[in-house]
């Protein structure tokens, strides 16, 4: 049994934990899946280009990528970075949050990140999951729809109660941040 805070749960409690899904459209959207017993996240794949952004500014997808967008996929540019649609939506029980991280071969191969990472969604969302994808290249690369972009990992959601005080407790580091513990 783990207990954080308030909150006891078993380790079968998350094993068994069943998760509402629905999907926008059968075609090409695929369900999460674990590909392993042991894996922690289950992988997201691309189903829409959504929004796109060179620094400040919003590239009109339709208008300017008609061709690649027809063929199935995309060319990020240096830098850009992408807001993905999914296919997928997700009733997360109360409690508990998905986290959206990148997959450690999309970023060491491609060099495309989850640009918010962890991305979250809230138990109270019912909406479309999106992953914010970056292009941290020096080139062009191409995202495909059907390639699995990230990973969800379903987490305990921690809501604390604020209380204001005059001083906090000490402690030995005190103020002391941003490499202040030193370099090794």
């Amino acid at each position: 049994m783990l207990c954080i805070i308030k909150t006891c749960i078993t380790f079968e409690q998350i094993i068994e934990m069943k998760v509402q899904l629905g999907i926008k459209t059968k075609e090409g959207v695929s369900i999460p899946v674990y590909e392993t017993k042991g894996a922690a996240g289950f992988d997201l794949t691309a189903n829409s280009f959504l929004k796109l952004f060179n620094g400040k500014k919003e590239i009109d997808l339709e208008n300017t990528l008609t061709h690649s967008l027809a063929q199935g996929y995309l060319n990020l540019r240096p830098s850009e970075r992408v807001l993905i649609g999914t296919g997928i939506f997700v009733a997360i029980p109360e409690g508990y949050q998905l986290e959206i991280r990148s997959r450690s071969g999309q970023a060491l191969k491609k060099g495309l990140v989850v640009l918010n990472q962890p991305g979250t969604i809230d138990s109270d969302y019912r909406g479309e999951v999106g992953v914010i994808l970056f292009n941290s290249n020096e080139h062009l690369v191409k995202v495909e729809l059907g390639e699995r972009i990230a990973q969800g990992i379903l987490m305990p959601a921690f809501q604390a109660e604020f209380i204001l005080v005059d001083e906090l407790s000490d402690t030995e580091r005190g103020q002391g941040g941003f490499g202040s513990t030193g370099e090794k």
